[in-house]
């Protein structure tokens, strides 16, 4: 809040024969939505909140809540307010749905990904494909069971022969709760490795990591759903951010930070 005082008329002796209040506060937002959205998605929708709201006349104020989606599905169950919800995948959505929380009709997939392996600068374990995490004396760390991350990535894994799988998982040393936390591990150089989204990759860590692509036998598509909470306090904004994610400006907005069109599109 901004107040000037005025005042009239000032003499020598510090006498003041009248003094006026004048507040020039700044009108309030219009509206307020809360959206929820896997931490894979932290860039860019930063990024498409802030188009969003230039795009209403900056008469929207809006809150993310970045997280795993496994653990924004368990808020959802438990009653937290929000107006969208973006999981990294479908599964961690139909949990969401399970709980009444979700619209199901209004479910659809807005972006894709792909998974990748990343090293340290440096590659200290000379890590050059997927088998060779495999080998002994490897630090793995992957997204924790259940972020979908760690689905995505346990996937991966099954393009390789059971043997190979389990001396893999023999090698995991941590797992984070989001993808996030397994990139900032590897990028501060305490693993060897980790399973990751492309898109995380590419972010903020691209000096501190090297990427190394999937072949297409080995590779997953990672879908990323968003749709309106039934309980939404705002409706209709809601469902305006919704389609402006699936625009194509929010699209291009996607596109910068790694992420494909849905395979629809």
């Amino acid at each position: 809040m901004l107040s000037i005082w005025l005042g009239f008329l000032g003499v020598l002796g510090g006498a003041m024969m009248g003094c006026t209040a004048v507040s020039t506060t700044a009108p309030p937002k219009t509206a307020h939505i809360t959206i929820l959205a896997a931490s894979s998605l932290t860039d860019a929708f930063t990024e498409m909140g802030q188009a969003f709201a230039q795009a209403q006349g900056n008469d929207v104020d809006i809150s993310f809540n970045f997280a795993g989606s496994s653990s924004l599905a368990v808020q959802l169950r438990e009653g937290a307010v929000a107006d969208v919800f973006a999981s990294a995948n479908e599964t961690q959505m139909q949990t969401a749905v399970s709980s009444n929380r979700i619209q199901a009709e209004s479910i659809q997939i807005f972006a894709t990904n792909q998974l990748a392996l990343i090293v340290p600068i440096g590659n200290p374990a000379s890590i050059t494909s997927l088998a060779d995490l495999a080998n002994p004396g490897v630090q793995l760390v992957l997204a924790a069971p259940g972020v979908p991350a760690r689905d995505y990535s346990d996937l991966v894994l099954q393009t390789l022969d059971a043997e190979t799988q389990a001396k893999i998982y023999a090698n995991l040393v941590s797992e984070g709760q989001n993808v996030r936390q397994v990139v900032a591990q590897v990028a501060l150089g305490e693993a060897d490795a980790g399973i990751v989204y492309r898109s995380d990759a590419a972010a903020s860590v691209a000096d501190s990591v090297v990427i190394l692509p999937f072949p297409e036998a080995q590779s997953v598509l990672a879908q990323y759903p968003i749709a309106l909470v039934a309980d939404a306090p705002q409706p209709a904004l809601a469902d305006q951010f919704v389609t402006f994610v699936l625009s194509a400006e929010g699209q291009t907005i996607l596109a910068k930070w790694g992420f494909g069109p849905a395979a629809t599109q």
